[in-house]
């Protein structure tokens, strides 16, 4: 295996769980909850993703520490910070990057997901939070995911990324 190789293989962080939430239905508020249902080809129980094995998008993602990056980009404060529930992926994750999980199969509580890609902004984020967060949000959109394996997931949960299969 080349160097690059070694290191792109290599995911030593755990990430945690810090946030979830489904929309039930598209531009309806985020419902937040302590642990929800990822089911195999469809989803996370709720949320009004479309459901099947060729979905791409069953589940999203973003990383915790970005809400802090899109509000100063967006020159919120404090007193009015930018939430998970703001930018509308279901599940925040801290403590990993998780561009790291480009291709990989990483597990959060009983469920299994597969990353199929990056979760671009949309014009609806800036019809919902002013002018300027398109702009924010790219290149801190997140990912999406499906689900391989059904389970429970619930806040505190660690994200651990699977092993590579040995190709070599």
């Amino acid at each position: 295996m080349s160097p690059l190789k070694a290191l792109l293989a290599a995911v030593p962080q755990q990430g945690q769980v810090r946030w979830i939430g489904v929309r039930p239905a598209s531009r309806a508020p985020m419902i937040m909850l302590d642990a929800v249902e990822a089911r195999r080809d469809e989803g996370l129980t709720g949320d009004h993703s479309r459901p099947g094995p060729r979905n791409a998008r069953q589940v999203t993602f973003i990383q915790w520490e970005h809400l802090a990056v899109v509000s100063a980009l967006l020159n919120r404060h404090a007193d009015n910070p930018i939430r998970a529930e703001d930018l509308r992926r279901n599940i925040a994750i801290s403590g990993i990057n998780l561009f790291s999980l480009k291709g990989r199969r990483f597990r959060i509580g009983q469920a299994v997901f597969e990353t199929t890609g990056w979760c671009q902004p949309c014009a609806r984020l800036e019809e919902r939070l002013g002018l300027g967060t398109f702009q924010a949000m790219r290149g801190h959109g997140g990912i999406t995911a499906r689900v391989l394996q059904s389970g429970i997931i619930r806040c505190g949960d660690s994200l651990t990324v699977e092993p590579l299969a040995d190709t070599d």
